[in-house]
């Protein structure tokens, strides 16, 4: 794994982990719904989030792969190094992007969102054969189902996977976020009553997107001045380490 989609694939991670307010927002109803009890009368906090959480990631995964690949077609038809500096460009934009998001800032995706709900009217209507949940089958339905909805978070790692430039990569940084978003949804499937305090407090999450943020104006940098990326120049003097990782 090279050190960009190492950078990738943390970076959706955090996202996933740092977007626990969101994720409760977006999703914590249709979670809430897999736990209420059936006709038997049992309350299904196991397996059934579970089977729900398993349906919606694989739902991210199969859409990251489908980014990547549209990112592979379009690097396959315009080819040489030309293509890969846009791509790299590419990245470092959705790399501020989720960054902002990261940090509570979304209006920059509520324009995808809104594409994207073109996409959810179709799809949405399913979900009706999925409830009430009285199975772990039905539950899992249902979360690939919901795996569809709009959200401006997912379709900025989408972006990411998009500019990856390949279906496997693709399918991996969307894997990873979806993992992200797992401990803030087991919490509300759990009914622990909140999730972790650390994932929630304001300076965590824009210490991190510093840091995404940094990456990405590095990686825009890489493509506008290679001399950047020369061992005597200032980055590779003050930090060797990321800029080896990051070659």
């Amino acid at each position: 794994m090279n050190g960009w989609l190492q950078t990738m694939v943390l970076t959706a991670l955090t996202a996933g982990l740092l977007g626990g307010v969101h994720c409760a927002a977006m999703c914590g109803g249709i979670v809430g719904m897999t736990c209420t009890p059936g006709p038997d009368g049992k309350t299904h906090r196991g397996i059934f989030p579970i089977a729900y959480n398993t349906g919606r990631i694989a739902s991210y995964v199969i859409a990251g792969a489908l980014a990547g690949a549209a990112g592979q077609a379009g690097m396959a038809l315009r080819g040489g190094v030309l293509a890969q500096h846009v791509m790299m460009f590419l990245m470092g934009v959705t790399l501020l992007v989720v960054a902002l998001n990261v940090a509570g800032v979304r209006p920059v995706t509520r324009g995808i969102e809104a594409a994207g709900s073109l996409l959810w009217r179709q799809v949405q209507p399913l979900s009706s054969r999925f409830l009430p949940v009285t199975s772990p089958w039905q539950a899992l339905g249902l979360g690939a189902i919901w795996g569809w909805l709009p959200c401006g978070m997912v379709y900025a790692v989408l972006l990411m996977a998009l500019a990856s430039g390949s279906a496997g990569e693709g399918a991996l940084i969307l894997a990873a976020f979806g993992l992200g978003t797992l401990p803030n949804l087991l919490a509300i499937g759990a009914a622990l009553g909140r999730t972790r305090h650390w994932m929630r407090v304001a300076w965590v999450r824009y210490l991190a997107s510093g840091i995404i943020a940094a990456i990405g104006i590095y990686g825009m940098l890489h493509v506008l001045q290679p001399a950047a990326q020369q061992q005597d120049s200032l980055f590779c003097r003050v930090a060797p380490g990321l800029a080896e990782l990051l070659r």
